[in-house]
């Protein structure tokens, strides 16, 4: 009987110190990895939503940029990281639901290799031309592309990102010719584009305002369904021309395989927590952006349908890396 009461008494002990243990996480900073450079738009709405977290969280969450050949790099880091809940990544359609149809090999699996917590936004891309294009339309553009083939370069943060897909699908559908140029972030594109030698690209609201506002670059289509309230008098690409365009750009939150089921939740609760706020809906409202906060769950049945979205684009448009 002294045994028997001593084996509840110990097992009671490590059911508590296990929930304490929980609750105490976490207990120093979390990195978010951010696998493109900084000043883009996921690095941007990374930082947001990772400024509330830590500010519900009570720890810093450090962001860790990790560019390189189109999010591999850092989505790679962030797979081969320890289970803990101390690194997670902010991904992008291009990561995780472009990379599995475009690539022979691939460092990484999209869905074995990750822990999915939640989809934190969805933005649609812009369709941008240099200030010095002499169009005003996606009509015009096309009409200038088809009388140039294979003169207009366009830019991207590198090969199989959404941005360079983006482009592969207008190629396709309104049956132009361009050049693909890429590079290894949207934001180093720019003073290229800045000086005429790219005129076409894709990029997220949060990034573009400056420059449309500025005037140095010209905005033409929005990829989505919808017109976006930041750009209200721009028409969406299917709109304007090309019929059946759809090509929204989402960023979400992973952490490696294997991320303790109590972790996940509470990085789950913390994030949701943040993109409830009126401060956070303002900020990626005022970037072109709007909020989410799935859950696991549907994250994960949501990524299974777009990698097989994705898959038939890069099929179509002959993309590959080998």
């Amino acid at each position: 009987m002294r045994t028997l009461l001593s084996a509840f008494a110990l097992s009671a002990l490590l059911a508590q110190f296990g929930i304490a243990h929980s609750q105490s996480y976490p207990v120093k900073p979390i990195r978010l990895i951010v696998p493109f450079p900084p000043g883009g738009g996921t690095d941007i709405l990374a930082r947001i939503a990772g400024q509330k977290l830590a500010e519900d969280f009570g720890q810093q969450v450090v962001i860790d940029n990790r560019p390189g050949a189109g999010g591999t790099i850092g989505s790679r880091l962030a797979a081969e990281a320890p289970p803990d809940g101390y690194t997670i990544i902010m991904g992008t359609t291009s990561t995780h639901a472009i990379g599995p149809s475009l690539y022979a090999k691939r460092p990484y699996d999209a869905l074995k290799d990750f822990t999915a917590i939640t989809e934190v936004a969805t933005s649609p891309n812009v369709l941008l031309v240099a200030a010095n294009l002499h169009v005003n339309s996606v009509k015009e553009l096309i009409v200038l592309a088809k009388s140039k083939p294979g003169q207009l370069n366009f830019g991207s943060s590198g090969i199989g990102t959404q941005f360079h897909l983006s482009g592969e699908l207008l190629k396709l559908l309104a049956g132009i010719d361009i050049v693909h140029v890429p590079y290894k972030g949207t934001a180093l594109v720019y003073p290229d584009m800045f000086s005429g030698q790219i005129a076409i690209l894709f990029d997220v609201p949060p990034v573009a305002l400056p420059f449309i506002k500025a005037g140095r670059i010209k905005a033409l289509g929005v990829s989505g369904k919808k017109r976006i309230a930041v750009l209200p008098d721009v028409p969406t690409i299917a709109e304007a021309g090309v019929p059946g365009f759809d090509a929204d750009l989402w960023f979400a939150l992973w952490g490696p395989a294997r991320l303790p089921r109590e972790r996940v939740q509470r990085l789950h609760d913390g994030v949701v927590r943040a993109l409830a706020t009126d401060d956070v809906k303002r900020r990626f409202a005022d970037l072109g952006a709007d909020s989410v906060g799935s859950t696991p769950e549907q994250f994960t049945a949501f990524l299974k349908a777009e990698i097989a979205k994705w898959g038939k684009v890069v099929k179509a448009s002959g993309a590959h890396i080998d």
